[in-house]
Protein backbone atom coordinates (compact mmCIF):
# COMPACT_ATOMS: atom_id res chain seq x y z
CA UNK A 1 0.00 0.00 0.00
CA UNK A 2 1.39 3.84 -1.20
CA UNK A 3 1.16 6.05 0.96
CA UNK A 4 -1.30 8.14 -0.93
CA UNK A 5 -3.78 5.05 -0.79
CA UNK A 6 -2.98 5.07 3.41
CA UNK A 7 -3.31 8.61 4.00
CA UNK A 8 -7.16 8.42 2.32
CA UNK A 9 -8.16 5.36 4.47
CA UNK A 10 -6.90 7.37 7.65
CA UNK A 11 -8.34 10.58 6.58
CA UNK A 12 -11.87 8.66 5.58
CA UNK A 13 -11.57 6.94 8.83
CA UNK A 14 -11.22 10.26 10.88
CA UNK A 15 -14.30 11.55 8.65
CA UNK A 16 -16.32 8.64 9.57
CA UNK A 17 -15.48 9.39 13.22
CA UNK A 18 -16.54 12.56 13.30
CA UNK A 19 -19.99 11.66 11.35
CA UNK A 20 -20.29 9.51 14.33
CA UNK A 21 -19.82 12.18 16.89
CA UNK A 22 -21.84 14.62 15.53
CA UNK A 23 -24.87 11.93 14.81
CA UNK A 24 -24.10 11.10 18.82
CA UNK A 25 -24.66 15.07 19.46
CA UNK A 26 -27.20 16.02 16.85
CA UNK A 27 -28.37 13.46 15.26
CA UNK A 28 -31.95 11.38 15.50
CA UNK A 29 -31.97 9.14 18.66
CA UNK A 30 -34.46 7.25 17.21
CA UNK A 31 -33.68 3.98 15.24
CA UNK A 32 -36.55 4.05 13.36
CA UNK A 33 -36.46 3.69 9.63
CA UNK A 34 -37.89 6.09 7.53
CA UNK A 35 -39.72 3.57 4.48
CA UNK A 36 -40.19 5.61 1.61
CA UNK A 37 -42.06 3.05 -0.39
CA UNK A 38 -44.06 1.23 2.13
CA UNK A 39 -45.75 -0.89 -0.53
CA UNK A 40 -42.59 -2.41 -1.77
CA UNK A 41 -42.93 -6.09 -1.77
CA UNK A 42 -39.24 -7.78 -1.32
CA UNK A 43 -35.99 -6.71 -1.47
CA UNK A 44 -34.73 -7.44 -4.99
CA UNK A 45 -37.94 -7.80 -7.04
CA UNK A 46 -39.23 -5.29 -9.48
CA UNK A 47 -40.60 -2.39 -7.51
CA UNK A 48 -44.20 -1.50 -6.98
CA UNK A 49 -45.32 1.36 -9.37
CA UNK A 50 -47.94 3.54 -7.73
CA UNK A 51 -49.49 6.65 -8.97
CA UNK A 52 -48.33 9.99 -7.79
CA UNK A 53 -50.70 11.19 -5.52
CA UNK A 54 -53.05 13.81 -6.62
CA UNK A 55 -52.84 17.32 -4.65
CA UNK A 56 -55.49 18.16 -2.10
CA UNK A 57 -57.89 20.58 -2.97
CA UNK A 58 -58.03 23.30 0.10
CA UNK A 59 -61.54 25.11 0.67
CA UNK A 60 -60.95 27.49 3.46
CA UNK A 61 -63.99 29.98 2.69
CA UNK A 62 -66.22 26.87 2.81
CA UNK A 63 -64.37 25.29 5.86
CA UNK A 64 -66.48 25.18 8.79
CA UNK A 65 -65.47 24.01 12.15
CA UNK A 66 -66.39 20.29 13.23
CA UNK A 67 -69.47 20.28 15.88
CA UNK A 68 -70.13 16.63 16.04
CA UNK A 69 -70.24 15.41 19.33
CA UNK A 70 -67.02 13.43 19.94
CA UNK A 71 -67.27 9.77 21.33
CA UNK A 72 -65.94 9.67 24.91
CA UNK A 73 -65.02 6.51 27.00
CA UNK A 74 -67.79 5.66 29.23
CA UNK A 75 -65.38 6.67 32.59
CA UNK A 76 -65.52 10.11 31.01
CA UNK A 77 -67.43 12.95 34.06
CA UNK A 78 -67.37 15.73 31.77
CA UNK A 79 -67.54 16.58 27.82
CA UNK A 80 -64.21 17.94 28.14
CA UNK A 81 -62.97 14.14 28.32
CA UNK A 82 -61.91 14.44 32.18
CA UNK A 83 -60.99 11.16 33.82
CA UNK A 84 -60.41 10.30 37.51
CA UNK A 85 -59.93 7.38 39.85
CA UNK A 86 -61.84 6.71 43.34
CA UNK A 87 -58.18 7.95 44.69
CA UNK A 88 -58.92 11.35 43.84
CA UNK A 89 -60.21 14.07 46.05
CA UNK A 90 -63.72 15.94 45.46
CA UNK A 91 -64.31 18.84 47.61
CA UNK A 92 -67.89 19.76 46.76
CA UNK A 93 -68.46 23.81 46.04
CA UNK A 94 -72.15 24.79 46.22
CA UNK A 95 -73.12 27.97 43.97
CA UNK A 96 -76.54 29.99 45.11
CA UNK A 97 -78.06 31.02 42.26
CA UNK A 98 -78.46 35.17 42.67
CA UNK A 99 -82.24 34.81 41.94
CA UNK A 100 -82.65 32.75 45.31
CA UNK A 101 -80.99 35.87 47.43
CA UNK A 102 -83.16 38.66 46.24
CA UNK A 103 -86.40 39.69 47.55
CA UNK A 104 -88.17 37.63 45.01
CA UNK A 105 -86.85 34.43 46.27
CA UNK A 106 -89.73 32.94 47.13
CA UNK A 107 -90.81 32.81 43.08
CA UNK A 108 -87.97 29.91 42.64
CA UNK A 109 -87.50 27.04 43.54
CA UNK A 110 -85.00 24.33 42.68
CA UNK A 111 -85.60 21.85 40.31
CA UNK A 112 -82.59 19.57 39.85
CA UNK A 113 -78.50 20.19 40.67
CA UNK A 114 -75.97 20.61 37.41
CA UNK A 115 -73.12 19.14 38.16
CA UNK A 116 -69.80 20.55 36.52
CA UNK A 117 -66.25 19.65 37.32
CA UNK A 118 -62.80 21.40 37.53
CA UNK A 119 -59.33 20.14 37.81
CA UNK A 120 -57.31 22.31 40.50
CA UNK A 121 -54.39 21.90 41.95
CA UNK A 122 -52.84 23.97 45.53
CA UNK A 123 -49.54 25.21 45.61
CA UNK A 124 -47.91 22.41 47.70
CA UNK A 125 -49.57 19.85 49.14
CA UNK A 126 -48.12 19.83 52.94
CA UNK A 127 -50.32 19.17 55.80
CA UNK A 128 -49.32 19.41 59.68
CA UNK A 129 -50.70 16.63 61.25
CA UNK A 130 -51.71 17.61 65.02
CA UNK A 131 -52.12 14.58 67.30
CA UNK A 132 -54.22 15.02 70.47
CA UNK A 133 -52.97 12.63 72.53
CA UNK A 134 -55.35 11.66 76.00
CA UNK A 135 -53.54 12.10 79.38
CA UNK A 136 -55.05 9.60 81.67
CA UNK A 137 -55.05 9.01 85.27
CA UNK A 138 -56.60 6.22 86.88
CA UNK A 139 -58.46 7.23 89.28
CA UNK A 140 -57.81 4.37 92.30
CA UNK A 141 -53.67 4.33 91.62
CA UNK A 142 -53.44 7.23 90.54
CA UNK A 143 -50.81 6.76 87.78
CA UNK A 144 -50.54 8.78 84.77
CA UNK A 145 -49.85 7.62 81.74
CA UNK A 146 -50.08 9.59 77.84
CA UNK A 147 -51.64 7.46 75.09
CA UNK A 148 -49.37 5.61 72.85
CA UNK A 149 -48.49 7.35 69.36
CA UNK A 150 -49.80 5.01 66.17
CA UNK A 151 -46.42 3.55 64.60
CA UNK A 152 -44.60 5.18 62.31
CA UNK A 153 -42.51 4.24 59.45
CA UNK A 154 -39.17 6.16 60.91
CA UNK A 155 -39.18 6.50 65.03
CA UNK A 156 -38.07 9.61 66.13
CA UNK A 157 -39.10 11.53 62.97
CA UNK A 158 -40.99 14.36 62.08
CA UNK A 159 -41.93 12.49 58.34
CA UNK A 160 -45.31 10.59 58.07
CA UNK A 161 -45.19 7.96 55.67
CA UNK A 162 -46.99 9.99 53.21
CA UNK A 163 -43.99 12.27 53.30
CA UNK A 164 -41.51 9.75 52.79
CA UNK A 165 -42.71 7.71 49.96
CA UNK A 166 -44.02 11.73 47.95
CA UNK A 167 -40.01 12.49 48.49
CA UNK A 168 -38.96 8.95 46.85
CA UNK A 169 -41.79 9.28 43.88
CA UNK A 170 -40.77 12.94 42.96
CA UNK A 171 -37.15 11.91 42.92
CA UNK A 172 -36.87 8.71 41.71
CA UNK A 173 -39.92 8.56 39.20
CA UNK A 174 -39.73 12.41 38.21
CA UNK A 175 -36.73 13.19 38.56
CA UNK A 176 -37.19 16.17 41.09
CA UNK A 177 -33.87 16.49 43.03
CA UNK A 178 -34.16 16.93 46.84
CA UNK A 179 -32.92 20.53 46.63
CA UNK A 180 -35.98 21.44 44.65
CA UNK A 181 -38.32 19.69 46.89
CA UNK A 182 -36.53 21.95 49.74
CA UNK A 183 -37.86 24.69 47.79
CA UNK A 184 -41.14 23.70 47.64
CA UNK A 185 -41.39 23.44 51.63
CA UNK A 186 -39.90 26.64 52.16
CA UNK A 187 -42.34 28.47 49.51
CA UNK A 188 -45.14 26.59 50.98
CA UNK A 189 -44.20 27.95 54.68
CA UNK A 190 -42.50 25.19 56.03
CA UNK A 191 -39.26 25.43 57.68
CA UNK A 192 -36.87 22.12 57.53
CA UNK A 193 -33.31 21.29 56.96
CA UNK A 194 -31.58 19.82 53.69
CA UNK A 195 -30.00 17.35 55.50
CA UNK A 196 -33.56 15.93 57.03
CA UNK A 197 -34.57 14.92 53.77
CA UNK A 198 -31.80 12.99 52.76
CA UNK A 199 -31.80 11.48 55.95
CA UNK A 200 -35.67 10.27 55.70
CA UNK A 201 -34.67 9.06 52.54
CA UNK A 202 -31.66 6.64 53.06
CA UNK A 203 -33.27 5.53 56.16
CA UNK A 204 -36.52 4.57 54.26
CA UNK A 205 -34.85 3.15 51.26
CA UNK A 206 -32.87 0.65 53.62
CA UNK A 207 -35.63 -0.38 55.16
CA UNK A 208 -36.59 -1.56 51.49
CA UNK A 209 -33.42 -3.94 51.10
CA UNK A 210 -34.77 -7.37 51.89
CA UNK A 211 -37.73 -6.56 49.72
CA UNK A 212 -35.25 -5.81 46.44
CA UNK A 213 -32.83 -9.19 47.48
CA UNK A 214 -36.00 -11.17 47.66
CA UNK A 215 -36.63 -10.11 44.07
CA UNK A 216 -33.36 -10.74 42.52
CA UNK A 217 -33.28 -14.06 44.12
CA UNK A 218 -36.26 -15.01 42.54
CA UNK A 219 -35.28 -13.34 39.37
CA UNK A 220 -32.04 -15.00 38.91
CA UNK A 221 -34.44 -18.28 39.58
CA UNK A 222 -35.56 -16.97 35.91
CA UNK A 223 -35.00 -19.24 32.33
CA UNK A 224 -33.74 -16.84 30.27
CA UNK A 225 -32.75 -13.56 31.77
CA UNK A 226 -31.65 -10.18 30.39
CA UNK A 227 -28.38 -8.19 31.84
CA UNK A 228 -27.09 -4.87 30.62
CA UNK A 229 -24.78 -1.97 32.58
CA UNK A 230 -25.17 1.87 32.06
CA UNK A 231 -23.06 4.23 34.04
CA UNK A 232 -23.33 6.66 37.04
CA UNK A 233 -21.06 9.26 38.56
CA UNK A 234 -20.65 8.17 42.10
CA UNK A 235 -18.44 9.11 45.32
CA UNK A 236 -15.91 11.50 44.88
CA UNK A 237 -12.31 10.92 43.22
CA UNK A 238 -10.60 14.01 44.28
CA UNK A 239 -11.98 17.59 44.58
CA UNK A 240 -13.81 18.25 41.22
CA UNK A 241 -13.73 15.07 39.98
CA UNK A 242 -16.16 12.26 40.70
CA UNK A 243 -15.78 8.14 40.32
CA UNK A 244 -17.49 6.28 37.56
CA UNK A 245 -19.05 3.60 38.81
CA UNK A 246 -21.93 1.18 37.29
CA UNK A 247 -25.80 -0.18 37.34
CA UNK A 248 -26.18 -3.60 36.61
CA UNK A 249 -29.81 -3.89 35.70
CA UNK A 250 -30.63 -7.74 35.58
CA UNK A 251 -34.62 -8.43 34.31
CA UNK A 252 -36.65 -11.84 34.49
CA UNK A 253 -38.74 -13.89 32.84
CA UNK A 254 -41.35 -12.76 35.63
CA UNK A 255 -41.07 -8.95 34.64
CA UNK A 256 -38.97 -8.24 37.22
CA UNK A 257 -36.23 -5.67 37.16
CA UNK A 258 -33.15 -4.99 39.44
CA UNK A 259 -30.66 -2.24 39.32
CA UNK A 260 -27.26 -4.07 41.18
CA UNK A 261 -24.68 -1.72 41.34
CA UNK A 262 -20.96 -2.08 41.11
CA UNK A 263 -17.93 0.56 41.12
CA UNK A 264 -16.13 -1.33 37.89
CA UNK A 265 -17.17 -2.80 34.60
CA UNK A 266 -15.44 -5.72 35.42
CA UNK A 267 -16.23 -9.58 34.83
CA UNK A 268 -15.98 -10.23 38.67
CA UNK A 269 -19.42 -8.40 39.21
CA UNK A 270 -21.35 -10.45 36.59
CA UNK A 271 -19.24 -13.60 38.55
CA UNK A 272 -20.90 -12.09 42.26
CA UNK A 273 -24.10 -11.53 41.09
CA UNK A 274 -24.73 -14.82 38.75
CA UNK A 275 -22.66 -17.43 39.63
CA UNK A 276 -24.51 -21.02 41.34
CA UNK A 277 -27.73 -18.65 41.17
CA UNK A 278 -28.52 -18.59 37.81
CA UNK A 279 -28.68 -21.23 34.98
CA UNK A 280 -30.40 -20.59 32.19
CA UNK A 281 -29.92 -18.20 28.71
CA UNK A 282 -28.27 -14.69 29.66
CA UNK A 283 -29.35 -12.04 26.80
CA UNK A 284 -26.70 -9.05 26.85
CA UNK A 285 -25.41 -7.01 24.44
CA UNK A 286 -21.66 -7.80 22.66
CA UNK A 287 -19.49 -6.61 25.84
CA UNK A 288 -17.24 -9.48 26.34
CA UNK A 289 -17.10 -9.91 29.58
CA UNK A 290 -20.56 -11.61 29.01
CA UNK A 291 -19.30 -13.88 26.50
CA UNK A 292 -15.97 -14.93 28.68
CA UNK A 293 -18.25 -15.48 31.55
CA UNK A 294 -20.73 -18.03 29.67
CA UNK A 295 -17.62 -19.49 28.20
CA UNK A 296 -16.33 -20.68 31.40
CA UNK A 297 -19.43 -21.23 33.57
CA UNK A 298 -21.49 -24.32 33.24
CA UNK A 299 -25.08 -23.90 32.21
CA UNK A 300 -25.33 -21.07 30.15
CA UNK A 301 -26.20 -20.38 27.21
CA UNK A 302 -25.14 -17.21 25.79
CA UNK A 303 -28.13 -15.55 23.67
CA UNK A 304 -27.02 -11.63 21.99
CA UNK A 305 -29.19 -8.62 20.98
CA UNK A 306 -29.75 -7.87 17.16
CA UNK A 307 -30.33 -4.60 18.19
CA UNK A 308 -27.15 -3.79 18.92
CA UNK A 309 -25.61 -5.58 15.76
CA UNK A 310 -27.50 -3.92 13.97
CA UNK A 311 -26.46 -0.38 15.18
CA UNK A 312 -22.80 -1.24 13.58
CA UNK A 313 -24.83 -1.83 9.98
CA UNK A 314 -26.51 1.53 10.94
CA UNK A 315 -23.14 3.72 11.29
CA UNK A 316 -21.46 1.99 7.98
CA UNK A 317 -24.89 2.80 6.01
CA UNK A 318 -23.56 6.21 5.20
CA UNK A 319 -20.39 4.65 3.35
CA UNK A 320 -22.29 1.73 1.67
CA UNK A 321 -26.00 2.34 2.16
CA UNK A 322 -27.13 0.25 -0.92
CA UNK A 323 -25.48 -2.61 0.50
CA UNK A 324 -26.50 -2.59 3.85
CA UNK A 325 -29.89 -1.17 2.83
CA UNK A 326 -30.19 -4.70 2.06
CA UNK A 327 -29.65 -6.35 5.41
CA UNK A 328 -31.62 -3.75 6.75
CA UNK A 329 -33.70 -4.93 5.22
CA UNK A 330 -33.77 -8.27 6.24
CA UNK A 331 -33.50 -7.43 9.70
CA UNK A 332 -36.86 -5.51 9.47
CA UNK A 333 -38.55 -8.29 8.47
CA UNK A 334 -37.66 -10.69 11.06
CA UNK A 335 -38.82 -7.78 13.20
CA UNK A 336 -42.36 -7.96 11.36
CA UNK A 337 -42.12 -11.90 12.14
CA UNK A 338 -41.82 -10.85 15.91
CA UNK A 339 -44.81 -8.63 15.60
CA UNK A 340 -46.91 -11.15 14.50
CA UNK A 341 -46.09 -14.07 17.15
CA UNK A 342 -47.17 -11.04 19.66
CA UNK A 343 -50.04 -10.80 18.00
CA UNK A 344 -51.02 -14.31 17.31
CA UNK A 345 -50.20 -14.94 20.72
CA UNK A 346 -47.95 -17.88 19.98
CA UNK A 347 -46.02 -19.27 22.29
CA UNK A 348 -43.92 -22.64 23.25
CA UNK A 349 -43.22 -25.25 20.27
CA UNK A 350 -45.53 -23.19 18.13
CA UNK A 351 -43.58 -20.11 18.69
CA UNK A 352 -40.67 -22.08 17.72
CA UNK A 353 -42.30 -23.73 14.46
CA UNK A 354 -42.91 -20.54 12.88
CA UNK A 355 -39.38 -19.17 13.99
CA UNK A 356 -38.14 -21.97 12.41
CA UNK A 357 -40.03 -21.69 9.04
CA UNK A 358 -39.87 -17.97 8.71
CA UNK A 359 -37.32 -16.47 10.92
CA UNK A 360 -34.33 -18.92 9.92
CA UNK A 361 -34.49 -18.61 6.21
CA UNK A 362 -33.78 -14.45 6.75
CA UNK A 363 -31.13 -15.09 9.56
CA UNK A 364 -29.28 -17.78 6.90
CA UNK A 365 -29.52 -15.07 4.16
CA UNK A 366 -28.26 -12.16 6.93
CA UNK A 367 -25.05 -14.66 7.31
CA UNK A 368 -24.64 -15.14 3.58
CA UNK A 369 -25.04 -11.64 2.90
CA UNK A 370 -21.90 -11.16 4.81
CA UNK A 371 -19.72 -14.51 3.49
CA UNK A 372 -20.33 -12.40 0.25
CA UNK A 373 -19.44 -9.08 1.23
CA UNK A 374 -16.36 -10.55 2.99
CA UNK A 375 -15.26 -11.80 -0.85
CA UNK A 376 -14.87 -7.50 -1.63
CA UNK A 377 -11.46 -6.02 -2.22
CA UNK A 378 -12.64 -2.80 -2.03
CA UNK A 379 -13.23 -3.12 1.97
CA UNK A 380 -10.60 -2.03 4.44
CA UNK A 381 -10.33 -3.28 8.16
CA UNK A 382 -11.01 0.28 9.04
CA UNK A 383 -13.81 1.08 6.75
CA UNK A 384 -16.92 0.67 9.04
CA UNK A 385 -18.94 -2.31 6.73
CA UNK A 386 -15.55 -4.14 8.00
CA UNK A 387 -16.46 -3.51 11.39
CA UNK A 388 -20.30 -4.37 11.19
CA UNK A 389 -19.54 -7.63 9.29
CA UNK A 390 -17.02 -8.64 11.68
CA UNK A 391 -19.12 -7.63 14.80
CA UNK A 392 -22.13 -9.73 13.44
CA UNK A 393 -19.90 -13.34 12.33
CA UNK A 394 -18.02 -13.64 15.36
CA UNK A 395 -21.27 -13.55 17.29
CA UNK A 396 -23.51 -15.95 14.94
CA UNK A 397 -23.80 -18.66 17.43
CA UNK A 398 -25.28 -16.57 19.79
CA UNK A 399 -27.43 -14.49 17.20
CA UNK A 400 -29.50 -17.84 16.15
CA UNK A 401 -30.03 -18.65 19.95
CA UNK A 402 -33.20 -17.31 19.49
CA UNK A 403 -34.27 -19.23 17.28
CA UNK A 404 -34.25 -22.63 18.94
CA UNK A 405 -35.38 -21.05 22.25
CA UNK A 406 -39.40 -19.46 22.03
CA UNK A 407 -38.63 -17.72 25.39
CA UNK A 408 -35.87 -15.97 23.73
CA UNK A 409 -35.79 -12.75 22.89
CA UNK A 410 -34.02 -11.16 19.71
CA UNK A 411 -33.03 -8.51 21.87
CA UNK A 412 -32.36 -6.78 25.11
CA UNK A 413 -35.04 -3.92 24.38
CA UNK A 414 -37.10 -4.99 27.18
CA UNK A 415 -34.71 -4.42 29.58
CA UNK A 416 -32.80 -1.24 27.65
CA UNK A 417 -36.71 0.42 28.34
CA UNK A 418 -36.00 0.34 31.88
CA UNK A 419 -32.48 1.85 31.94
CA UNK A 420 -34.03 5.04 31.26
CA UNK A 421 -34.73 6.47 34.02
CA UNK A 422 -31.53 6.45 34.67
CA UNK A 423 -30.03 8.83 32.28
CA UNK A 424 -33.28 11.15 32.68
CA UNK A 425 -32.50 11.20 36.42
CA UNK A 426 -28.68 12.20 36.03
CA UNK A 427 -29.72 14.81 34.07
CA UNK A 428 -31.63 16.18 37.19
CA UNK A 429 -29.58 15.00 40.32
CA UNK A 430 -26.33 14.66 38.06
CA UNK A 431 -24.59 11.96 40.88
CA UNK A 432 -24.52 10.39 43.96
CA UNK A 433 -22.34 11.73 46.75
CA UNK A 434 -21.44 8.48 48.06
CA UNK A 435 -21.04 4.87 46.25
CA UNK A 436 -23.88 3.96 48.96
CA UNK A 437 -26.33 6.48 47.91
CA UNK A 438 -25.95 5.22 44.66
CA UNK A 439 -27.10 1.49 45.88
CA UNK A 440 -29.85 2.99 46.98
CA UNK A 441 -31.02 4.61 43.95
CA UNK A 442 -30.33 1.30 42.64
CA UNK A 443 -32.96 -0.13 45.16
CA UNK A 444 -35.74 1.76 45.12
CA UNK A 445 -35.56 2.43 41.02
CA UNK A 446 -35.72 -1.45 40.85
CA UNK A 447 -39.13 -1.14 42.72
CA UNK A 448 -40.83 1.24 41.18
CA UNK A 449 -39.60 0.02 37.53
CA UNK A 450 -41.08 -3.23 38.58
CA UNK A 451 -44.83 -1.73 39.84
CA UNK A 452 -44.69 0.05 36.27
CA UNK A 453 -44.05 -3.20 34.59
CA UNK A 454 -47.06 -4.72 36.84
CA UNK A 455 -49.02 -1.79 36.20
CA UNK A 456 -49.32 -0.74 39.83
CA UNK A 457 -49.04 2.96 41.76
CA UNK A 458 -45.83 3.10 42.85
CA UNK A 459 -46.89 5.63 45.44
CA UNK A 460 -49.90 3.21 46.63
CA UNK A 461 -47.37 0.49 46.77
CA UNK A 462 -44.92 2.20 48.77
CA UNK A 463 -46.83 4.08 50.96
CA UNK A 464 -48.23 0.44 52.20
CA UNK A 465 -45.01 -1.39 52.36
CA UNK A 466 -43.13 1.17 54.47
CA UNK A 467 -46.15 0.69 56.88
CA UNK A 468 -46.35 -3.25 56.55
CA UNK A 469 -42.17 -3.94 56.86
CA UNK A 470 -42.16 -3.33 60.47
CA UNK A 471 -44.36 -6.03 61.01
CA UNK A 472 -44.28 -8.56 58.03
CA UNK A 473 -42.62 -12.13 58.78
CA UNK A 474 -39.19 -11.72 57.60
CA UNK A 475 -39.81 -15.33 55.97
CA UNK A 476 -41.96 -14.02 54.04
CA UNK A 477 -40.72 -11.01 52.54
CA UNK A 478 -41.03 -12.55 48.81
CA UNK A 479 -44.70 -11.56 49.54
CA UNK A 480 -44.04 -7.48 49.56
CA UNK A 481 -42.24 -7.66 46.01
CA UNK A 482 -44.65 -5.76 43.53
CA UNK A 483 -45.31 -9.16 41.88
CA UNK A 484 -46.90 -11.22 44.55
CA UNK A 485 -47.93 -8.00 46.51
CA UNK A 486 -50.18 -7.46 43.54
CA UNK A 487 -52.19 -10.26 44.14
CA UNK A 488 -52.03 -10.46 48.54
CA UNK A 489 -52.25 -7.15 49.26
CA UNK A 490 -53.40 -4.63 46.50
CA UNK A 491 -57.07 -4.49 47.07
CA UNK A 492 -56.71 -3.31 50.06
CA UNK A 493 -53.09 -1.60 50.93
CA UNK A 494 -52.51 0.19 53.88
CA UNK A 495 -52.99 4.35 53.56
CA UNK A 496 -51.29 7.40 55.21
CA UNK A 497 -53.55 9.24 57.95
CA UNK A 498 -54.03 11.58 55.69
CA UNK A 499 -55.32 9.68 53.13
CA UNK A 500 -58.14 8.49 55.18
CA UNK A 501 -58.37 12.15 56.54
CA UNK A 502 -58.74 13.68 53.43
CA UNK A 503 -61.63 10.68 52.13
CA UNK A 504 -63.26 11.53 55.85
CA UNK A 505 -63.57 15.15 55.20
CA UNK A 506 -65.23 13.99 51.15
CA UNK A 507 -67.33 11.59 52.45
Amino acid sequence: MDENTRLKEENQSLKNRVAWFENQMFGQKSEKRIVENPLQGNLLGVPVITEPEKPAIKKVAEYERGKAKKNRPDDCTTDTGLRFSDEVPVEVINITPPELIGSDADQYKIIDIKITRKLAKLPASYVVLEYHLPVIKKIDSGDVRTTRMPDQVLDSSIADVSLLVGLLIDKFLYHNPLHRQHQKLTHAGITVARSSLTNWVKRSIELLRPIVQAMLNHVLKSKVLAMDETPIKAGRKHQGKMKQAYFWPVYGEDHEVVFTFSESRGQQHIIDTLNHKFSGTLVTDGYAAYARYAEKTDGIIHAQCWVHSRRYLVNAEESSPQEVAVVLEIIGQLYQFEKRIVETKLSGDKKRQYRLENSKPLVDEVFSWLDEQCQRHDLTPKHPLTKAINYLQARETELRVFLADPDVPMDTNHLEREIRPIPLGKKNWMFCWTELGAEHVGLIQSLISTCKLHDINPHTYLTDVLQRVSCHPASKVEELTPRVWKEKFADEPMRSVIYKTVNDVVE
